[in-house]
């Protein structure tokens, strides 16, 4: 099934109940066109005890799916969510379509049309102390960068070294293009891990991360696995 929404807002009519879902702002999406697709939804209901109406039911597991999620909600009420989905896809996974993916739609602004932010191989991590990295890519590396993402666009940057005395701050998102040691360190190819704080919106989250992405590009390796405090 081609993929079908082509506006901000998506609005389903169920049960003469009319719903609307407002998506997150993106620029220059990776991807503007997935074919062969199926949908869920993440709404935004204060009706609900904790304001979120998840509508899965048309998933097919054998499609792409596209994760519609209200910009206006937080990471604290999205994440249980999307674990979910996370769990079920790879389930799904280990007897129907491998190359199956899952993407997140946003309103891209540069086109006025629709784009797409994959996410199926992140890893949400929300139990950080019991938190065991599968990865030895990383695990032989032991200098890396750690962002701390934050509300009003606010980042604590960790720089790790392995030989050195690390370095921490705090900066704008803004600010991180021209930030030497991001710059210097990302050029190294340190890898790279993203902590998201709960209260950020999901409209926040998106732009964090597809901001930190394009900075990275080419250069250092984004760690899978997302955590959030």
């Amino acid at each position: 099934m081609r993929y079908l929404y082509i506006l901000l807002l998506i609005v389903l009519c169920s049960c003469n109940n009319q719903r609307e879902l407002q998506l997150p702002e993106i620029k220059d999406a990776k991807f503007t066109e997935v074919l062969d697709v199926s949908p869920a939804y993440i709404f935004y209901d204060e009706t609900q005890l904790d304001s979120t109406l998840f509508n899965r039911k048309n998933l097919i597991s054998t499609t792409n799916w596209l994760v519609n999620v209200d910009k206006r909600l937080t990471l604290k009420q999205v994440i249980p969510h999307i674990q979910y989905l996370q769990n079920k896809r790879q389930k799904a996974s280990m007897h129907k379509n491998e190359n199956a993916k899952n993407y997140f739609t946003c309103n891209d602004t540069s086109i006025k049309n629709l784009g797409f932010l994959e996410f199926t191989n992140v890893n949400y991590v929300t139990d950080i102390d019991n938190y065991e990295n599968n990865d030895s890519s990383i695990k032989d590396d032991f200098s890396f960068i750690s962002i701390g993402c934050h509300r009003g666009n606010a980042i604590s940057l960790d720089v790790i070294y392995k030989d050195k005395e690390s370095i921490n701050k705090t900066i704008s998102l803004d600010s991180l293009l021209f930030d030497d040691d991001f710059k210097m360190n990302t050029k190294n190819n340190f890898s790279i891990n993203l902590l998201f704080d709960y209260k950020l919106s999901f409209q926040e989250y998106i732009k964090f991360k597809q901001i930190i992405s394009n900075l990275t590009k080419d250069k250092s390796k984004i760690n899978n696995d997302e955590f959030f405090f």
